[in-house]
């Protein structure tokens, strides 16, 4: 697949952001395995997702986890569950990983 060029402004729009991983719960009624996720955003407050990464992660290896997450999607429902932002990740054969931060930042920062 060839790279569609993009603007510095159309990248500007995309709002990433670190926050810290607050809470997380089994997902039951996911299509795929699952888990509910939430997350401290700082001044962008908690805000909530589903996200694919039970396959390398359990609940207890993610809580306190720095991430990085767009949060200007619209909010997406899923199943019974409203997702508030999207966590970033790679796909991998085994699963996904996690889009984590080498160095703590005020939650809330923005990717630059």
């Amino acid at each position: 697949m060839k790279e569609q060029p993009l603007t510095w402004s159309e990248f500007e729009r995309v709002v990433m952001v670190a926050g810290t991983i607050t809470r997380v719960e089994v997902f039951p009624e996911a299509r795929k395995p699952a888990y509910k996720v939430w997350v401290d955003f700082g001044p962008h407050g908690e805000r909530k997702t589903s996200a694919q990464i039970a396959a390398l992660y359990s609940p207890e290896d993610l809580i306190g986890r720095q991430i990085v997450g767009v949060i200007n999607f619209p909010e997406k429902q899923i199943g019974p569950f409203r997702s508030q932002f999207l966590l970033t990740g790679f796909p991998t054969d085994d699963g996904v990983v996690i889009t984590t931060l080498e160095r703590a930042v005020p939650n809330g920062t923005r990717l630059a």
